[in-house]
């Protein structure tokens, strides 16, 4: 603990959300929630708007439909949210060398390192200095906790929302934290808060009333010990800040469950090949393969395939999962796939190919039991769609056809390509507009998808800065309207 609230932890208000209300004009105050839009989709956030009717994070999206039936359903926009967010970042290493990401949207910041903040008044004026040139840069609202641990900082900032700032003095910590509810405390889960409510223990202060000793027992040493500190307000984590990814991973989710083996296989190979852009992406490379299962029952199956050495190589890693789908029954149909990398490195072992024919699978994860919620924890890692419970993928992944299938007409006659269309040449793909993306027309310039259907599309045309735009439909084929790049928030969209 610290004697200076000089650990400051920045969280982005309902940042998905708010980046939309930012980026659509029309949408500004109203209710929006971002997520998969697909019968099986989660909710990724949701704006103020919207939680008042009930919606949240990690809901089911036909949940959120019935509780907010005229919300704004838009799928999420990962490349402007990393670009907002690069934003932030970087505003945050100006203040300090010890900057902790913890994901797109939230960061601890040690202002002591950076030589912004001694003590209270100055931290409490690098804060608000910062919220300040955030709205400038971004347009966006931040929450700000000041604090003298990373624990009672988070918890300040979170005391703040939607757009404010609190800082804790030290010494007041007991106070604070007295009558706030044990979940508001780090480790502390529907699980263990229930336990703890069994016991009559609802509050901070009740666990602090409990005594070390009374928690050990009911939750054994290390979860026990450290639960009392917390509850006491101390905390020495330091801000660390280079966090190392521990695995990447993707995931998709489908709209109809998979029963064709062949399908299934297409769809695996490709989530490898995203997973291995990923990969690359964040400049590692890996050593074991993860395959992820969620069958139509909703239990969950893991294999994984460990290597001689790490690879980027995309052959290595859809040959590896291809041998791990071999080993798991789908019979019954498959709601979900995900393919992982982890035992992540910086470097390659060259001629990976001919050593993992060699490899065979291991035995099962522990998180093979078909307990309907096994694997999150295998396929959670960097990179992963969890947050957005598959939101990237509900629609793109449905309807397609495996690259498989194509060979397995080896050997038809092929029908004769039209007049003036090279031979082999592929079919256009359909278009398809999914809700909340960015378009383009020839005349009326940038836009949103509002909807589509019926072979019809709806566009609302206008961009950040704007007064609300006028809709218009047209044909979801029409040659005029193209699928576009995200404007910037704040500035000259053109520039």
């Amino acid at each position: 603990m610290r004697a200076a609230p000089t650990i400051l932890h920045l969280d982005m208000d309902a940042f998905y959300a708010s980046v939309e209300q930012a980026s659509k004009p029309s949408l500004r105050g109203k209710a929006v929630i971002v997520g998969g839009l697909g019968p099986r989709g989660v909710v990724a956030t949701a704006s103020y708007e919207a939680r008042r009717f009930g919606v949240h994070s990690a809901m089911p999206t036909a949940q959120a439909r019935r509780l907010c039936p005229n919300g704004a359903y838009l799928i999420p926009r990962f490349t402007l949210y990393r670009q907002v967010s690069d934003v932030v970042m970087a505003m945050l290493r100006e203040l300090s060398p010890l900057v902790e990401p913890l994901s797109l949207d939230e960061a601890f910041v040690d202002l002591e390192a950076g030589g912004v903040a001694f003590d209270s008044d100055s931290a409490r004026a690098t804060g608000e200095r910062l919220r300040a040139d955030i709205r400038a840069a971004t347009g966006l609202s931040g929450s700000v906790g000041l604090a003298g641990s990373k624990m009672l900082a988070k918890v300040a900032s979170e005391e703040a929302k939607p757009a404010g700032l609190l800082l804790i003095e030290p010494g007041t910590e007991r106070e604070l934290l007295a009558p706030m509810s044990v979940r508001t405390l780090p480790g502390v889960g529907p699980a263990t808060g229930e336990h703890l409510r069994r016991a009559g223990i609802t509050t901070v202060g009740e666990l602090v009333e409990a005594g070390e000793d009374e928690l050990v027992r009911m939750l054994g040493r290390a979860h026990g010990a450290g639960l009392y500190r917390m509850a006491l307000g101390l905390d020495d984590r330091a801000v660390v800040a280079e966090r190392d990814a521990k695995s990447v991973s993707v995931e998709d989710t489908f709209d109809v469950d998979l029963h064709d083996r062949v399908r299934i296989r297409g769809e695996v190979q490709r989530l490898a090949d995203r997973c291995v852009t990923r990969l690359r992406g964040s400049g590692h490379s890996g050593r074991t393969i993860v395959l992820k299962v969620r069958r139509y029952d909703f239990s969950t199956l893991t294999r994984s395939e460990t290597l001689r050495g790490p690879t980027d190589d995309p052959a290595v890693v859809r040959e590896a999962a291809a041998r791990l789908l071999e080993a798991v029954d789908t019979t019954g149909g498959v709601r979900l796939l995900g393919v992982g990398v982890t035992g992540l490195a910086d470097y390659t072992q060259e001629d990976l190919f001919a050593q993992s024919l060699a490899a065979g699978p291991e035995a099962p994860d522990a998180a093979d039991a078909a307990d309907g919620t096994g694997g999150a924890d295998g396929m959670g890692g960097a990179g992963g769609t969890g947050g957005a419970g598959g939101a990237d993928s509900t629609g793109a992944a449905a309807g397609r056809a495996g690259p498989e299938a194509a060979d397995g007409a080896a050997g038809a006659p092929e029908a004769p390509e039209p007049p003036g269309v090279p031979q082999g040449a592929p079919e256009p793909p359909e278009r398809r507009w999914a809700a909340g993306s960015d378009v383009r027309h020839v005349l009326y310039g940038p836009g949103w998808v509002q909807g589509s259907g019926v072979g019809r599309v709806t566009v609302r045309f206008e961009q950040p800065g704007s007064e609300p735009g006028r809709v218009r439909t047209f044909r979801v084929d029409d040659p005029e309207l193209e699928p576009s790049d995200p404007l910037p928030l704040v500035g000259d969209p053109t520039g």
